[in-house]
This record gives structure tokens, C-alpha cells and sequence, in this order.
């Protein structure tokens, strides 16, 4: 479109449809790849049906010393060389975090970035301008690239690896034993907590992989995969063959059946179809079809196996049963058909009969997908399950019977154990703030602005410094008495402490601020202030030396003034949005009248 010159266009052309035969072929690896179950199947000997897993986003290098640096130059008025330690071990740990292990360590480390991420969003990304930094990531699904400056962005992806990593991990365990499959349950609901959290708290995301199409596809297929586990943790449990608890296997079936027609149902839509790797929308409607099979398949089996009712037990078997099929079978009363063989036999063929229908079906699609054939279990569970199916067939088919095999109604799903999304626990991981050194950040922060750092050289007068202090980290100038010393050197109200005597008390609590100030000598003391802007407030001289006057005890601590839990902040965003309402207290040291002082604050 730049130029009018057909020569360069014929040419331009050329090389674009190069690049885009190329990235074709790309994106067919990177299919393959990310449908290579076998690096994440565990080694156990016993047949498990294949999980997918998701593979991990990929992100560039990134050097934040210089922007840093400058930041802390030019908002904090520090000298940014000496905050070179704390850059370099912030940089060592994204580095760290590029290649996590597939294991507890991996998501430990995922967490500690992701929470580390919080306090460099406070210090360094102000709202009005940008850090001038790209974060780039690649799509985990087609490995398309994407960038923003929005530090909203680096996080999403970070929870998108969180979520990403309990999948593998979830993939790996051996579901063949009881403590396997409970991992394999935690891993695949964590997986959903991520990528659900993701979706509710992220809006306008640059990748197709999270956007809200794409991670409810996600949430939903780690819910069919906890179903299949629940499923699975039954067939362990349930070793007693008795008619209810083959009846309860079925409506288990039946219910990972439903959960995975819904999965496929999603990859589908036009959103999400293009995108989404066609061998994992050919399992997920391999495994809809195998698990409706099984359903069938265990309901002709608690028919056919099973003894007939007896007087006390039929109560309890009609409860059962009448809220098994979606629509009752034809025929006898549900009393007849529990206590009479053949009936039994006759329903529990028909079931055997579309069991084996749909075995077949799920058989058939698999044999459509390159990347399913390659997978010897896959095809090794669908044949043994066919050829199960097909036995019993045989072994209940009599050479009399006449009459036609009915159509089995659906049996309805049930489930013993809900899946839960179990969101993210960050404060499980403890971090603390790598440039905790700029100071308590519910002032030191990047979205507050103070004039320069003043000193102040006081006198002791008669009445003392002449003011009133409130608070820790950092202590506040809550009043200052016209026409006494600290007046006089031009101390304000709203002013904060920031050193005595050469001494940092960023961080210095009330206590030891106030001997700080009562060890000065004949030769007075230095102080370090500096004033918020926009902090200055109105002036109420006379409520001020009333309040002066009956000055008594001293208070204990300033919550408003102590940094903000980790948990209870969520940052913002001009490009990325965090959708998600920050529950932020509605006490806060920059709504403080500073004018007012309290009767309990003592003068010095």
C-alpha cells in the first residue's frame, strides 16, 4: 500500500506469501509439539487415557537496568547506581522464570515473580507515563508474537504459565494409583483457578491465548479432565461389583461424556476453532464418544451381571434406577424389569448395542487425525474397550432371540465429586520487596509525587522542636505551632521524616524517630523532610493550638501509613486492564486532613 510501483509490489508480495507458507509450517510443528503427549505420560505400565497438556509461553530477554536506574534518578531522587544490586537480582529472577522446573519448585518460582511484579508495578509503572519497555510473549498456541509497555500484560502471561504448568503437571502423574489421581485432580483444578482468574481480571489481551474465547475453552477442558480423574478415582474405589455401584460408574461416564461434548462444543466456535490445535478438538471428541460408550457399557453390565433384586434390596435398586435413564426404557414396570432376568438381559443388550455403536464412532474420528494415530495408548484403550464391548455382546446375544434390540435411552450424568476451580494463592509463596530501600511504599510509589527532600536544621526552644508527630514508616509532621521553632525553619504539616541527623527513617518507627530527636544535643538537630504534592491542606489554626494545648500519651502506630498487604492490591493499567475492583481500605494516609491533630499527640 506504500508504493505505487508494481515491481516492488510483485516483489513485496513474493515475500509475503514466502513468510506466510512458512509460518504455515511452523504452526504445524508447533501443533505437533504441543500435541506430543509422551514427553508429559508418566512410565507407569498400566493404560491411562492420554491429558492435555499446554505448553509454556515464551518470552525475549528483557534489561531494565538503564529504565530503572533513570526511574529511580528522576521520580525518587536517589542515585540509580546504587540500586544496581536490586535491578541485576530482579532481572536474574525473570531470567529464572523463563525456564521453570515441571514441578512444585517451577510454580513456586512463577508465583515469587508474579508476586515480585506487584511491588514493581507500585515503584516503578506511574499511571500517567509509560517505563518505555516492551514485554514480549508468544502465543503457547500458534507462536505468534506480541508486545506491550503494560506491565498487565507481563503478569497475564505469568498466570498464563502458572496455569500452563499445573496442566503438565497434572498430565504426568500416574493415574493408575489413588494418591496419582488425587494429584492429577489438584493440578487440573489449579489449572482452571489460573486461567478462570485470568479471564475474570484481564480485558483487551494482544494473544488469541488469552483472550476471554480462548480461557473458556481452557477452564473448561481442565474441568472435563478433573471429570475424567473423578471417573477414573471411581473405577479404583468401586471394586465391589455390586448393581448400584456399576450403576453409579455409568452416570460417572455419562457425566465426562457431557463435560467433554461441551469442551468440543467451545473449540468449535468461530472464535476459537482456527486456533485451537485440531488434534486436541479430535480428542476431546474422541474421548465424548469413548466415555458415552462406557456408559452404555456399564449399565448393560450392572443388568446383565448382577443378581436380580432381592425383596429388601428392590426399594433401594427402583430409587437407583428410576433417576438413571434421561427417559424411562420401554416395556415392563421397573419392579418387572429389576426382577426378571430376561427383561434385564434385553435392556442390558440394547445398551451393549449402542455401547459398541459408539466405540466405533469414537474409533473412526480418531483414525481422521496424523498426530491421534501416532499415539499407540490411545488407540490401545479404544481397542480393549471395543473388543470388552464386543465379547459381551456375544456372551448375552442368544441364537432364539427374535426380537429387535430397542434403542437404549441416554443414562444420566451424575458426578459423586464436583470439580472445583480452585483460584491462585499467592500469598502462599512469600516475597519481600526487592527496593524496599526507596522506602514504605504507601508513600515512596510511583504514583505519588513529592517536592525535593528538604533539611532543616532546629533548635530546642523553651516548648521544644515545636511540633506534633503521628505514625510509622514514615513518621508524619501532623502539626506545626505557629511561631515556634519548627515554624520558623519551615517545617509543615504533611511533612514526612525522612532522616535525623544524617540517619535514614524511611522505614523508622515512631519510638525510635522520638529518641532520635530527644538524644540532640545543645547543637540542635538536622532533619530530612519531604512534603506530598497535593498534601497540603487547609489551615485550622485555632482547632490546631486547642488541640496542641491538652497534648497527652502517644499513639501507638499509623495503620494508614504501614505498606498495603500484598494481597489486597491489584495494579492498574492504561493498555492492559485489570478489570477486577481493588478492595482498597477506605482509610488512607492521602485522605488525612493533615491540619488536624489529635489530642492524644504529644508536642516535642
Amino acid at each position: 500500500r506504500a508504493t505505487s510501483n508494481h515491481k516492488v509490489k510483485e516483489t513485496v508480495a513474493l515475500e509475503l506469501s514466502y513468510v506466510n507458507s512458512n509460518l504455515q509450517l511452523l504452526k504445524e510443528e508447533l501443533e505437533e509439539l504441543n500435541s506430543s503427549m509422551d514427553v508429559y505420560q508418566n512410565n507407569s505400565e498400566s493404560i491411562s487415557v492420554p491429558m492435555i497438556p499446554l505448553g509454556l509461553k515464551e518470552t525475549k530477554e528483557l534489561d531494565l537496568l538503564v529504565p530503572l536506574k533513570d526511574l529511580i534518578s528522576e521520580h525518587y531522587g536517589e542515585e540509580g547506581v546504587l540500586f544496581e544490586k536490586e535491578i541485576k537480582e530482579f532481572m536474574e529472577l525473570r531470567q529464572a522464570m523463563r525456564t521453570p522446573s515441571r514441578n512444585e519448585a517451577g510454580l513456586e518460582l512463577l508465583m515469587e515473580y508474579y508476586n515480585q511484579l506487584y511491588f514493581l508495578d507500585s515503584r516503578f509503572f506511574p499511571p500517567t507515563k509509560s517505563l518505555g519497555v516492551f514485554f514480549h510473549w508468544y502465543d503457547s498456541l500458534t507462536g505468534v508474537p506480541s508486545h506491550q509497555r503494560a506491565l498487565a500484560f507481563e503478569k497475564g502471561s505469568v498466570l498464563f504459565n502458572i496455569g500452563a504448568l499445573h496442566t503438565q503437571i497434572g498430565a504426568r502423574q500416574d493415574r493408575a494409583s489413588l494418591p496419582g489421581l488425587n494429584q492429577a485432580i489438584d493440578a487440573f483444578q489449579k489449572a482452571a483457578g489460573a486461567f478462570n482468574y485470568l479471564k475474570e481480571n484481564f480485558s483487551n489481551a494482544p494473544s488469541l491465548d488469552m483472550s476471554a474465547a480462548s480461557l473458556n475453552m481452557l477452564v473448561r477442558l481442565m474441568v472435563a479432565q478433573v471429570q475424567e480423574c473423578v471417573f477414573e478415582k471411581m473405577t479404583l474405589l468401586r471394586a465391589q461389583h455390586n448393581f448400584l455401584a456399576r450403576l453409579q460408574l455409568a452416570q460417572e461416564a455419562a457425566r465426562v461424556e457431557d463435560v467433554y461434548s461441551l469442551v468440543h462444543q467451545t473449540m468449535t466456535q468461530a472464535h476459537v476453532k482456527d486456533y485451537v490445535p485440531f488434534s486436541w478438538t479430535t480428542m476431546v471428541q474422541v474421548k465424548s464418544e469413548h466415555f458415552k460408550a462406557l456408559s452404555h457399557y456399564f449399565a448393560a453390565i450392572a443388568l446383565c451381571d448382577c443378581p436380580v433384586a432381592s425383596d429388601a434390596e428392590l426399594p433401594e435398586q427402583e430409587k437407583a434406577f428410576i433417576q438413571f435413564h434421561v427417559t424411562m426404557p420401554e416395556g415392563p414396570s421397573l419392579r418387572v424389569l429389576l426382577q426378571d432376568p430376561e427383561e434385564r438381559r434385553k435392556l442390558g443388550k440394547s445398551h451393549l448395542k449402542k455401547a459398541i455403536m459408539k466405540h466405533e464412532e469414537a474409533m473412526r474420528i480418531h483414525g481422521l487425525c496424523k498426530i491421534l494415530r501416532k499415539m499407540d495408548i490411545l488407540q490401545e484403550v479404544l481397542s480393549f474397550a471395543h473388543k470388552r464391548s464386543l465379547s459381551k455382546y456375544s456372551e448375552i446375544d442368544h441364537e432364539e432371540d427374535f426380537f429387535e434390540t430397542g434403542d437404549a435411552p441416554d443414562i444420566h450424568p451424575k458426578t459423586h465429586q464436583k470439580p472445583e476451580i480452585k483460584s491462585p494463592n499467592f500469598s502462599q509463596v512469600k516475597v519481600t520487596d526487592l527496593f524496599h530501600r526507596l522506602g514504605p511504599l504507601s508513600v515512596f510509589s510511583a504514583k505519588n509525587k513529592w517536592y525535593p527532600a528538604r533539611r532543616v536544621h532546629l533548635m530546642r526552644g523553651e516548648n521544644g522542636f515545636g511540633f506534633t508527630l503521628r505514625g510509622d514508616s514514615p513518621v508524619l509532621i501532623a502539626g506545626v505551632i505557629p511561631g515556634g521553632c519548627a515554624a520558623e525553619a519551615g517545617l509543615k504539616e504533611g511533612d514526612y521524616i525522612i532522616s535525623v541527623n544524617g540517619k535514614d527513617c524511611k522505614w523508622s518507627k515512631h519510638a525510635e524517630v522520638v529518641q532520635l530527636l530527644k538524644s540532640a544535643g545543645e547543637e540542635g538537630v538536622e532533619i530530612g523532610v519531604i512534603t506530598l504534592q497535593g498534601s497540603e491542606g487547609p489551615k485550622a489554626a485555632d482547632k490546631k493550638a486547642a488541640a496542641m494545648s491538652s497534648g497527652s500519651g502517644m499513639l501507638k502506630s499509623n495503620k494508614e501509613n504501614n505498606r498495603k498487604s500484598l494481597m489486597n492490591s491489584k495494579s492498574a493499567s492504561t493498555l492492559l486492564v485489570w478489570s477486577k475492583k481493588s478492595k482498597r481500605s477506605k482509610k488512607s494516609t492521602y485522605g488525612v486532613p493533615f491540619t488536624a491533630v489529635g489530642d492524644n499527640e504529644p508536642m516535642y
